[in-house]
């Protein structure tokens, strides 16, 4: 099983994420659990542009993209409206695993 296999594991079989974590995953593993608002608090926190990427890609979900193209610009990255939410999101936790 590769990190990213076991990355998603994680988050169908434990109840709470592995305290190894880096934030910006910490982040990622509770918005796949269902929990915007603990996601949204540790990306918040962060106070980089790794966080702001995150945050980005938060407020997308949350249906903000105002909000969210703020945070994509933030973050130096391409403000993303229609693209694939899990895609997204997989693609921020290959990044942060490697």
């Amino acid at each position: 099983m590769n990190v990213y296999d076991e990355f998603l594991d994680s988050i169908s079989s434990q109840a709470n994420p592995n305290q190894n974590l880096s934030p910006c995953l910490l982040a990622l593993w509770w918005l796949k659990k269902g929990d915007w608002e603990k996601a949204h608090n540790i990306a918040q926190d962060m106070g980089n542009t790794n966080g702001d990427w995150i945050h980005a890609h938060l407020h997308r979900v949350e249906g903000d993209l105002g909000n969210a193209a703020y945070w994509y610009r933030r973050a130096g990255k391409p403000v993303k409206q229609k693209e694939n939410l899990d895609k997204e999101w997989e693609e921020l936790v290959k990044q942060f695993l490697s």
